[in-house]
């Protein structure tokens, strides 16, 4: 468990699933990510999550408010396998809130608590983030948490069509310094 001034970043619990999946199937939350998925697929991903948090101690974690309780997304860290995306092997760190907590700050709260936690406990050496090259929202939450841009890696995400609006993504890098 990650705490810091606003958000408590946790593993998952039965609790969350209803939360989750209202974030998940909010077309606002995926026109970045290529479209809502459905609460099934909510409860898979919270179930793919638990389990690889249980396996290397980390994942992306439930962002849950200090001041109220309420799940307000996922914030943390997750592997990428080789072949799974251009940019694989590498630790990713991602964030994905409700619309509702947009602009508040809490995506580069919980980001850099991930982070100093990935290059402290987690003994992490380099951590990557990527998006959608028109997402700029995201680019400023890396730039804030002190990513730089990376732009030999960038890619053409494989799972979207060759003339989908998303498919060319940049990479920004964060690099353990001792």
């Amino acid at each position: 468990m990650i705490v810091t001034d606003r958000l408590v970043l946790r593993r998952w619990t039965d609790a969350d699933r209803p939360a989750f999946a209202a974030i998940n199937g909010d077309s606002r939350v995926h026109d970045w990510l290529g479209g809502p998925i459905s609460a099934e697929a909510s409860n898979a991903l919270i179930d793919r999550i638990n389990a690889g948090i249980d396996l290397q101690g980390f994942g992306l974690w439930a962002a849950e408010r200090c001041a109220d309780g309420r799940l307000a997304g996922m914030i943390g860290l997750s592997r990428v396998a080789a072949g799974d995306l251009p940019v694989g092997p590498c630790v990713e760190i991602g964030w994905r809130l409700h619309p509702d907590v947009w602009g508040q700050g809490l995506a580069s709260e919980g980001a850099r608590a991930a982070l100093d936690w990935g290059f402290g406990p987690g003994g992490l050496e380099e951590i990557v983030a990527f998006t959608a090259e028109t997402n700029r929202a995201s680019q400023a939450v890396m730039r804030r948490i002190g990513m730089a841009p990376d732009p030999a890696r960038d890619f053409d995400h494989p799972r979207l069509a060759q003339d989908h609006p998303l498919r060319r993504h940049v990479v920004w890098t964060a690099r353990h310094e001792p």
